[in-house]
């Protein structure tokens, strides 16, 4: 089996987890670096990743890696690049990227250089002065670091988080993939009882059930690469197979309050979409008001927070309420994500742990309180 170097970028802060889950998918020569993970596969890894991947953005192969120092280095670089292999000559091949803390600075310049590297490259090998592109999509990304450029073919089309459940979000909607990880940093399997007393659209509570049942989050979704000759659909199909004969088939204690009716309606749709609608129970109350379901389990949630000074002081009320609200539940694991650097000020108690995570570009930490009671 030929195999390749396959990278997943993430949002910063998950790539210790991204790495986690390539593992636990047996996964080869996993190498954790900022904002992405490596690791070495075939076709057959290529569909795995991206129908079992919770908390990567996406599945890219890389093509090529190189020095660019000039834009005739990236002209040539790209045009050195087996293209060929996987792009027929009807294929579509736009460009994406970035450059940072490099020479090439201006990112247009360079997706233009890239793509007529690439045009040539396709054109020789094909004989023809013209590309059609009329075909099946193969995104090139590229992206240029200290002037090392890495070209890529971009696997998944749409991102991973898009899961395909998610038709309608509340204003501030958390990506799947944030919500995946902070289940996994809560250690939840489906053995406790897990509750967001903040749910909005549902996405938490939604990943904790796929996540208890182990269910694959790109079941219900296509990708980019299905559309590929080079990867046949038997490949996808065995890849689904083996995902659904992973799955368990228990019943879980899970629980979403808003105080928002409109949201507790979106949430209820989506769950609906997602399939997990019978594993969620779901109810409009106050946070700070209403009693614990139990007398232990598992509070993993996201509460509003707001950029604008009176959203925030209106968020640093919510805290407080939280903070005196939660005080006695000492049999509860508590994981509160929040931009507010004064978080444990206003909530009234020192986390046990940190963890720093991007919410899309805006910092956060997941604040974390160990349960006392046994």
């Amino acid at each position: 089996m030929e195999s390749y170097m396959l990278c997943v970028p993430c949002l910063f802060g998950l790539e210790g987890l991204v790495g986690e889950e390539l593992r636990r998918l047996d996964m080869n020569d996993v190498q954790v670096v900022d904002r992405r993970v490596y690791f070495r596969g075939g076709a057959e890894d290529i569909a795995r990743a991206n129908i079992n991947c919770r908390m990567g953005e996406r599945v890219m192969l890389r093509l090529a890696q190189f020095e660019v120092h000039s834009f005739e280095d990236l002209f040539q670089g790209v045009k050195a690049a087996p293209l060929e292999q996987w792009i027929p000559a009807d294929g579509a091949f736009p460009v994406k990227g970035y450059s940072l803390s490099s020479q090439l600075h201006s990112v247009p310049d360079c997706q233009g250089i890239v793509k007529k590297a690439a045009a040539d490259r396709l054109g020789a090998h094909y004989g023809l002065n013209w590309l059609p592109e009329t075909g099946s999509v193969y995104q090139l990304r590229f992206s240029i670091m200290k002037d090392i450029c890495e070209l890529f073919l971009d696997t998944s089309g749409l991102s991973l988080h898009k899961r395909g459940y998610r038709a309608v979000a509340n204003e501030a909607p958390l990506h799947e993939t944030m919500a995946a990880a902070m289940v996994n940093l809560a250690r939840y399997r489906g053995r406790e009882y897990l509750w967001d007393p903040f749910c909005g659209s549902g996405t938490l509570v939604i990943e904790a059930a796929l996540i208890a049942l182990n269910r694959a989050p790109g079941l219900g979704r296509s990708f980019a690469a299905q559309n590929w000759a080079a990867i046949p659909e038997e490949i996808w199909q065995r890849a689904r197979e083996e995902a659904k004969d992973r799955e368990f088939h228990g019943r879980y204690r899970i629980l979403g309050s808003d105080n928002d009716p409109q949201s507790i309606g979106i949430a209820i749709s989506n769950a609906k979409k997602a399939g997990v609608d019978r594993l969620i129970e779901f109810r409009e109350a106050d946070a700070t008001r209403m009693s614990l379901p139990t007398d232990r389990g598992i509070i993993v949630t996201n509460p509003p927070y707001g950029e604008r000074m009176m959203e925030r002081k209106g968020a640093q009320k919510l805290y407080r309420a939280m903070g005196k609200h939660w005080r006695f539940a000492d049999g509860w694991g508590k994981y509160i994500l929040s931009s507010e650097p004064e978080f444990e000020y206003y909530y009234g108690a020192r986390a046990a742990k940190k963890r720093k995570l991007y919410n899309g570009r805006l910092q956060c930490n997941v604040y974390m309180y160990y349960p006392t009671k046994k």
